[in-house]
């Protein structure tokens, strides 16, 4: 599976986050990890972590399992082969992180792998937020990318009482171009009363370079920036 740049921006600034919290995080759940890139990110920013990271594609969490075995953090992630939606979880978790499907109710195409990845076969948002419901502790964290299109949807389902959405920010694949992705963070409680964080960042700038945000968010996991 392909590594996106705007999944690894998510990745390093969801591990900032945690690892400025008052409080340290020790139970994390990565929900869709993929190739597992998310769960290392946090990992090595957060040495107390420890991670369990559901995958339901095969082939996808084998690669995961690969690079997690080949890691310095091994010892601190567990992948977890099956549908997040069915699976009993054994704990409440202090954080959620997750890069959900992307293109519900639009045209699929031939690749059934790709649809469950990407369309509404695989894990819906409401979906989604009902395992944060169920799974996270109370007062605890959650962390999502989300496209950009989505926005207002995005908006009424997060306006909830049992969810406070804390920081939002808008991401550009450059700064010549529209918002396409929704970072967010969020937690289990009502907080109707805090005013929510607005910010946007660009991945790159009008010369097709990385900006210094996006460098200083990525330079202790990309080598070459």
């Amino acid at each position: 599976m392909k590594v996106t740049t705007d999944a690894c921006l998510f990745g390093a600034w969801v591990a900032n986050e945690v690892r400025s919290m008052s409080s340290e995080v020790r139970n994390a759940l990565d929900i869709g990890t993929g190739t597992g890139v998310l769960a290392l990110m946090l990992a090595q920013k957060n040495a107390a972590a420890v991670i369990d990271a559901i995958e339901i594609d095969e082939d996808a969490a084998a690669q995961a399992e690969k690079n997690i075995a080949g890691s310095p953090w091994n010892g601190r992630i567990h992948v977890i082969r099956g549908d997040a939606r069915a699976h009993e979880y054994n704990r409440k978790y202090d954080i959620i992180i997750s890069n959900p499907p992307f293109y519900e109710r639009e045209p699929k195409g031939s690749d059934m792998r790709k649809n469950m990845a990407h369309h509404n076969e695989g894990l819906l948002l409401p979906e989604l937020l009902h395992i944060i419901k169920k799974s996270l502790k109370p007062g605890g964290n959650f962390f999502l990318l989300l496209p950009y299109k989505r926005n207002d949807e995005i908006r009424s389902m997060l306006t909830r009482p049992e969810f406070s959405v804390r920081q939002i920010i808008l991401v550009r694949p450059s700064v010549n171009h529209d918002y396409f992705r929704i970072v967010l963070s969020g937690a289990k409680e009502y907080g109707g009363e805090n005013e929510t964080i607005m910010e946007d960042i660009s991945i790159k700038d009008e010369y097709d370079r990385y900006t210094p945000e996006f460098v200083n968010l990525l330079k202790d996991y990309y080598l070459y920036l």
